[in-house]
C-alpha cells in the first residue's frame, strides 16, 4: 500500500491533483491551512497506486509518495 502525504502548511488549494487523480481518490478537504487555502486530502488510502500523477502536476511540490 502506497503513503501519500501532503504538506497542508504548502498547499494552495489549487486542486489540480483532484482533476488529474485517476482513482478519484484526491479531493479538497473542509479544513484549511494558516495561510486559509482548503488543502487537499487522500479520501482512501488503501485504495492509491501510487501512481504519481497528483504528484507530477504539483505546481507546489506538496505531495510525497511513499511506496
Amino acid at each position: 500500500m502506497a503513503n501519500i502525504k501532503f504538506d497542508e502548511a504548502l498547499c494552495k488549494g489549487c486542486g489540480l491533483c483532484v482533476t488529474v487523480c485517476p482513482r478519484k481518490i484526491v479531493s479538497m478537504s473542509n479544513r484549511s491551512n494558516e495561510k486559509g487555502y482548503f488543502v487537499a486530502e487522500v479520501t482512501d488510502k488503501s485504495s492509491c497506486t501510487a501512481c504519481g500523477a497528483c504528484f507530477s502536476m504539483c505546481p507546489d511540490v506538496v505531495i510525497t509518495i511513499e511506496r
